[in-house]
């Protein structure tokens, strides 16, 4: 029996396991997942810049085809800011725009890791879901105070997905979240 007769069945089952692990078999498989890097600058955050660093990380712990990542000093696709009033998000298109970290909300209870993600999931072209339920990311703050859940649930994931999967055009809009009380 020759070497390449054994060699051969190896190799397979060594690919496949591979493949079902999701391991790249070339450099030019890796590259062909497209991931799109969405930069951020949360210089202007002040004390939410950790909180905006969890939030981006949040999303790219439960996505695939796009990453946040730091701008560094150089440009960003997104800003954050740190303002008195009620979070929202300034969307220019998708993975653009300015996200305002509201104080407002948090001086009312609000987790401030929440709130970063939810405003990040309207640049990666997510609309408000004001359903209430805490498992929904979406739902902001009319899952009242106590809800500090800031992952998102299946459905915002897989829609995330298909947004940079296919290249969604997502049209400018400006996201205002307001007191409960105010809807």
């Amino acid at each position: 029996m020759s070497l390449s007769r054994i060699a051969r069945p190896v190799v397979g089952v060594l690919l496949a396991f591979a493949v079902l692990l999701g391991f790249p078999l070339s450099a030019s498989a890796a590259t062909a997942q497209n991931v799109r890097v969405v930069t951020y600058d949360a210089s202007g955050a002040q004390e939410f810049v950790d909180a905006v660093n969890q939030g981006a990380q949040v999303w790219n712990d439960n996505v695939k085809n796009v990453r946040l990542e730091p701008a560094n000093g150089g440009a960003a696709d997104l800003t954050v800011l740190a303002d008195d009033g009620w979070p929202r998000a300034q969307v220019e298109g998708l993975g653009q725009g300015t996200i305002w970290m509201g104080r407002q909300a948090v001086n009312e209870g609000h987790d401030v890791i929440r709130i970063a993600a939810h405003e990040i999931g309207h640049i990666l072209g997510l609309p408000d879901n004001r359903t209430g339920v805490c498992a929904d990311l979406m739902s902001g703050a009319s899952a009242g105070p106590d809800c500090d859940n800031a992952k998102p649930n299946p459905e915002e994931i897989a829609e995330v997905e298909q947004n940079f999967a296919g290249g969604a055009v997502i049209p400018r809009r400006l996201y205002l979240e307001t007191a409960p009380a105010l809807r």
